[in-house]
């Protein structure tokens, strides 16, 4: 059975930088109660690019860097809770936009997890099915979720999207995934969808389509999450934290990981971070940072790097990859 590895990474933001001083014009906050609380100093805010823009933009970019054709994709998978609209998917939409005719392309919602969960789903279907190249995206623009009356979470979210390109290979590229869910909690994170109109429903409950956070529950989860899911990617493994070059997490709360980091014993420089400057990203967090760290060329052959996403649903999850 073939091995997947990365063979492209791209990733795109909106030029549009909103700065935590930008925010305090529009709500009863500041620049100094943000970054303490947060550690976010600015983000990318769409000023009219779609979900589907923002990926396929992000998708282009990772396939010219694979020297894969497009026409040879054969999967497409996009996570993103905040597509174009509720059908056709956005991966559909993306597949329109690339000419990727032979490829098989949908959605998932995992929120800022569902990264982690397309990379395991696709390398599934490539093994299964024998894909030789599939696409997967993390794409998002927040900014039409948010209660931009509400400083509690308005001032944590922004747009961008991340691609990575996997391709079979004879060496191993992706060593090993994990992932789990705890859907008991998932009030802890929520954003209705649309309000229900159907006149044969009974005791109808008008439902609020911003992104609604309990910040407490959420942050004990998100810390425990990271811990977790580090440890049990390396199980079974004949990798050890130390081996491991970088652990990017999603890149939601300073605070998340500099805690994550104690509990590990591990030094916070080896968690890779950027969330200064691109706020939550939700799915497309983890891409856009491994993005980064590639352009910056933090990235060298053989360095082991763990990927962890944690989010709405109560979901969490994280991948072991071998740099290519």
């Amino acid at each position: 059975m073939k091995e997947v590895v990365i063979s492209g990474i791209g990733a795109y933001v909106p030029s549009n930088i909103v700065t935590n001083e930008d925010l305090s014009a529009i709500v009863d906050t500041s620049d100094e109660w943000i970054l303490d609380r947060t550690g976010i100093k600015e983000r990318r805010i769409s000023t009219g690019e779609d979900t589907s823009n923002i990926a396929t933009k992000a998708a282009i970019l990772a396939i010219e860097r694979s020297g894969v054709q497009k026409e040879d994709l054969e999967l497409i998978i996009v996570a993103t809770i905040t597509p174009d609209m509720c059908t056709p998917s956005v991966a559909c939409m993306v597949q329109k936009e690339l000419g990727a005719k032979g490829a098989t392309a949908f959605d998932i919602n995992a929120a800022c997890s569902g990264f982690i969960y397309a990379i395991q789903i696709a390398e599934s279907m490539m093994k299964i099915h024998g894909f030789k190249n599939a696409l997967i995206i993390g794409a998002e623009t927040l900014s039409k979720i948010i209660d931009w009356k509400d400083r509690g979470t308005c001032v944590l979210f922004g747009d961008g999207g991340g691609a990575v390109v996997l391709t079979e290979s004879n060496t191993k590229g992706i060593i090993n995934t994990f992932s789990k869910s705890d859907g008991s909690k998932y009030e802890s994170l929520v954003a209705a969808a649309f309000d229900v109109e159907n006149p044969y429903a009974l005791n109808v409950v008008k439902r609020n389509n911003k992104v609604q956070m309990k910040g407490g529950e959420v942050f004990k989860f998100a810390t425990a999450a990271i811990v977790e899911a580090v440890k049990e990617v390396l199980l079974n493994t004949d990798c050890n934290l130390e081996d491991v070059k970088y652990i990017v997490p999603h890149q939601a709360n300073l605070r998340i990981i500099d805690y994550a980091a104690k509990k590990l014993n591990v030094d916070k420089e080896k968690f890779y971070v950027n969330l200064d400057r691109f706020g939550n990203t939700s799915s497309a967090s983890i891409p856009i940072a491994l993005n980064e760290m590639y352009e910056k060329g933090m990235l060298k052959a053989k360095d082991k790097i763990v990927l962890v996403g944690f989010g709405g649903g109560l979901t969490f999850g994280s991948v072991l990859i071998e740099w290519k």
